[in-house]
């Protein structure tokens, strides 16, 4: 008899698409969106003064996505806009108009693969009640399960009091959040080795994550599901050292009535560590239930077999079957 296949649906895959492409290009002109260096497997990304190497094919080919999910043994991918179009340096009435035009073709790929893709929404994240706006459009409009945001807009922390409403409207409508890393701390001790990305990104997880911990946010907002990219950057290491810091210094307890460890202990946190010991770290210290797969397709620093990862792992079936799609279709409301 043959075993039953394990399903997996991975809640960290990007997607940046030759319409999406276009759309920027007409409402943002100055940004210069093109690809050069086009060949069979990748691109070179420019968008404002970033440039993305090598973009592979993937972000915006389907065909290529859809054969590298069924290599994988990957069901259903929930796309997500590319971090490079985040645009928080920009002004928010024209974001939210590349956040509209952006959440409308990812909603056109899942009517197209109903059963291979779902998508959360981009949102003009400068302006708490333009993304509460666009967020609620996404979700009851255009039939998305959330939202993707970064870490930090233009430097100021994701506890800023303008954000509220955006909290307040994801609260209410259940919104599945994946946090993601962009604008990295701006340090010239970043520039070699890549370190922006292999340092820079988990840093500025944690930083994102621990504002909103010590700012209140999830104290206030207890149902918020967010989830954190990259395994969760530094965070589930050291709560140790934040629940003493907060036990020792009265600088970390203004606007945090309790412990930290109870709003720690609320995030999710992806996959994607690279390492089988901080993975088994995850399942053991905030349960496979806080675990959800993650590959952040298609980019290089991703894992595109992230369910062989997990299928590997020395925990009980059932804890891979959490990881792999039951806490997705929970979280994202997806069991229909």
């Amino acid at each position: 008899m043959t075993a039953k296949k394990i399903k997996a649906i991975d809640v960290h895959a990007h997607i940046f698409d030759e319409p999406m492409m276009e759309g920027i290009r007409k409402l943002a002109p100055d940004l210069g969106c093109k690809l050069t260096d086009v060949d069979d497997k990748q691109g070179r990304l420019h968008i404002g003064h970033i440039q993305q190497w090598p973009h592979p094919r993937g972000i915006w080919d389907m065909s290529i996505r859809l054969k590298d999910m069924d290599e994988n043994d990957v069901d259903i991918q929930v796309l997500s806009q590319a971090p490079q179009t985040f645009l928080y340096d920009l002004d928010a009435s024209l974001v939210a108009e590349t956040s509209r035009m952006i959440n409308e073709c990812m909603a056109a790929c899942v009517k197209q693969h109903p059963t291979r893709l779902k998508a959360i929404a981009a949102v003009p994240l400068q302006d708490g009640k333009k993304a509460a706006d666009e967020l609620r459009h996404a979700m009851t409009k255009l039939g998305m399960q959330g939202m993707q945001i970064g870490t930090n807009v233009k430097q100021k922390n994701l506890d800023d009091p303008s954000l509220e409403p955006l909290w307040a409207t994801a609260e209410e409508l259940g919104a599945f959040i994946l946090m993601h890393p962009q604008f990295v701390i701006p340090t010239d001790r970043f520039k070699d080795y890549y370190f922006r990305n292999f340092i820079g990104n988990p840093l500025e997880t944690t930083i994102g994550a621990a504002s909103l911990v010590f700012g209140g946010v999830m104290e206030r907002h207890p149902n918020l599901k967010i989830c954190l990219s990259h395994a969760g950057g530094y965070i589930p290491y050291q709560m140790g050292r934040f629940r003493h810091g907060w036990d020792v210094r009265e600088d970390a307890k203004p606007r945090l009535k309790v412990s930290p460890e109870a709003s720690f202990r609320r995030f999710y946190f992806d996959t994607l560590s690279h390492f089988d010991g901080a993975l088994q770290f995850l399942v053991n210290n905030y349960t496979a239930d806080h675990v959800l797969l993650g590959s952040d397709y298609p980019f290089d620093m991703g894992n595109l077999d992230c369910p062989a990862v997990v299928k590997r792992q020395q925990i009980s079936g059932m804890d891979k079957e959490t990881i792999l799609y039951r806490n997705a279709e929970q979280l994202l409301k997806m069991k229909d």
